[in-house]
């Protein structure tokens, strides 16, 4: 299988024309010279975990935020580097396909060559196991041919999704060692960048010269932070669903009978969902996030499922569509409890056709009452990070079975007068995943690679690639790197009541915010979708004409360019600094130190609060 890596693709038609599209690039990433601008030093999102983060990471914990400028920019104390020695670089599928993954290493092979010809990039051959067991490619242009701007992996391909364990941790450190690596790009989300922060802190204690990189690529869309706008693969991701949702809002329009229960991928966050219901506006979608902010039982859901189609029903509508995210069934409470229940029952070495007889009352009762298939998914052994296999759980005919037979009961009362309840299942999970990238994703990878070897000539470790202001054309984003260690928050809990809380820094998922504006648009207009069936058709992917362009709805109503405001902040504190000066008069000192008192006694209140004013332990 080895040797199928990096051969050459037949391509279609299109594809062919899409490997000849050349990403734009931002002017502070054109040229052959670095110039980067460090800004102050990070600490944590959460102060109350400054210190446990800091503990764990005392090598890479409070490094400064870089920015990247164009040849061109005058800003004092800015490192201009124009020496490029030859370097080898290593790079890593460790997440789950994403497209535009292919445009990381294009990007990041053609900033090695254009800074230095002698430079070498080496890809490892199956992801995590590849890296481990040093099996490589040396990537070409000719390699890269027929794979810029194309879907999928299957360049290098992938395998587990981790480097946690020690020996994992080892046997990396050990390949770059050995292959005199000068840095190590890890490609992938959440548990990717976790662990790439704690290899580059591995690294730094064990005075590895290899410098370590990740890049923010899932198409979950659940990396997201106050550095992270967007990742890499979820534009593509909601185009591609949003056209296959759109084709289902009209069969359903037209045929006029049947319900269509949609699964979506999201995993911990409803990202997917939420993103393809204001492209394509389906009746109604469940967020797992709401969910569980309302605390919903299966009952709750079961109902607010039946009334909408009551509610339908009364205006002569007997069709609809409904998004659900696959995450979903572990926001449920009582499904949650119960998943627990079975994971501790695996991890005692339990059989699974023994679990059943050893559940709690309660559980048990629950798990009685699902039918059986569920039952059987629900069964499964856990994921590695403790998390049930969504993917494998159809919770979308859970929902529906329950739905029927609700509608069957309400319809022999005679509350519900509507036609028979008719259901079809679909779960598009896989269909989108190796799609050719959008446009925005082809250029926001090709970036980022670039972005990789900006972060590597500047000497930084444990960094992130970032870009914000991705709303606005290419020519305006702004492209930076910030450390892992910033991104990282420490989730708590307590073994047993009333002992001491415990917990290990890691980059969380950031789940749908209820309170942003991309999920008050949903509800601004969520009656409309329910009754009006106003269905949106946002057509298939397109590389040019009037929708090549569009970007994520979710990523253009939220005003997220931390980046810019933090540069914004620094011009006016410098603007302060030029004023107030010995010499200034009485009055101009005067005003200065009373607006700074309170807006210091303001931030001092603000920063000291837990986050969304909900306690971390």
């Amino acid at each position: 299988m080895d040797s199928d890596y990096g051969i050459p693709r037949e391509l279609s038609d299109l594809q062919k024309l899409r490997s000849q599209y050349q990403p734009e690039l931002p002017p502070c990433l054109q040229g052959a010279t670095v110039r980067v601008e460090f800004g102050d030093t990070t600490t944590s999102l959460d102060p109350t975990d400054s210190h446990t983060i800091s503990r764990y990471f005392p090598h890479t914990y409070g490094q400064p935020l870089a920015h990247f400028l164009r040849a061109t920019a005058k800003v004092p104390g800015a490192q201009v580097i124009t020496e490029h020695p030859p370097v080898r670089v290593g790079i890593v599928f460790c997440g789950r396909q994403s497209p535009g993954g292919h445009n990381v290493i294009w990007g990041l092979h053609n900033a090695l060559k254009v800074h230095n010809p002698n430079n070498t990039l080496l890809g490892f051959l199956g992801g995590s196991e590849g890296l481990f067991a040093q099996k490589t490619l040396e990537i070409t242009d000719e390699i890269l041919a027929t794979y810029k701007n194309q879907g999928g992996y299957d360049l290098l391909g992938r395998t587990k999704d981790q480097i946690r364990t020690v020996e994992q941790v080892n046997a990396t450190l050990t390949a770059c060692k050995d292959l005199k690596l000068d840095g190590l790009v890890i490609i992938g989300g959440v548990t990717s960048n976790t662990d790439a922060a704690q290899l580059a802190e591995t690294f730094a204690e064990a005075k590895c010269s290899t410098k370590v990189v990740g890049v923010p690529v899932t198409l979950n869309g659940d990396l997201k932070n106050q550095f992270v706008e967007a990742n890499v693969g979820f534009d593509t991701i909601c185009k591609v669903n949003s056209q296959l949702i759109s084709n289902m809002c009209t069969d359903a329009l037209s045929a006029e009978k049947y319900y269509y229960f949609i699964r979506l991928m999201g995993r911990k966050a409803s990202h997917v969902a939420l993103e393809c219901t204001l492209q394509s506006h389906p009746n109604l979608v469940i967020l797992g996030e709401e969910v569980a902010a309302s605390k919903l039982t299966l009952f709750d859901i079961t109902t607010q499922i039946c009334d909408a189609v009551e509610a339908r029903a009364a205006q002569d509508k007997n069709h609809g569509v409904i998004l659900l995210p696959e995450g979903l069934i572990e926001s449920i409470p009582e499904v949650y409890a119960l998943l627990k229940e079975i994971h501790g029952l695996h991890r005692q070495g339990v059989s699974a056709d023994k679990i059943s007889t050893q559940l709690s009352p309660w559980a048990s009762a629950l798990f009685e009452f699902l039918p059986p298939f569920i039952k059987k998914q629900l069964l499964l052994l856990p994921e590695s990070d403790d998390s049930a296999q969504l993917s494998q759980i159809e919770t979308e005919k859970l929902l529906a079975h329950l739905v029927e037979g609700e509608m069957n009961k309400r319809q022999k009362q005679g509350t519900y007068k509507g036609k028979k309840f008719n259901a079809i299942c679909h779960f598009f999970g896989y269909q989108a995943r190796g799609s050719l990238p959008s446009k925005f994703d082809c250029d926001y990878a090709y970036v980022l690679g670039h972005i990789g070897y900006h972060i590597l000539a500047a000497g930084l470790n444990g960094y992130m690639a970032t870009v914000t202001n991705l709303r606005n054309p290419v020519n305006k984003w702004r492209c930076g790197a910030a450390p892992l260690t910033a991104m990282m928050t420490v989730k708590r809990w307590a073994q047993n009541p009333g002992t001491a809380s415990i917990g290990k820094p890691a980059i969380h998922p950031a789940t749908v915010d209820l309170k942003g504006k991309a999920y008050e648009l949903l509800r601004q207009n969520a009656t409309k979708f329910l009754l009006d069936d106003i269905y949106r058709n946002p057509g298939p992917l397109q590389f040019d004409g009037p929708g090549a362009d569009s970007k994520a709805v979710s990523l253009c109503v939220e005003d997220q360019d931390y980046m810019g405001r933090i540069k914004k902040l620094q011009e006016y504190l410098d603007k302060v600094r030029t004023i107030v000066k010995p010499g200034c008069s009485q009055e101009v000192l005067k005003a200065a130190l009373s607006v700074m008192a309170s807006v210091t006694e303001v931030l001092s209140v603000m920063s000291s609060a837990p986050i969304n004013g909900q306690s971390t332990l």
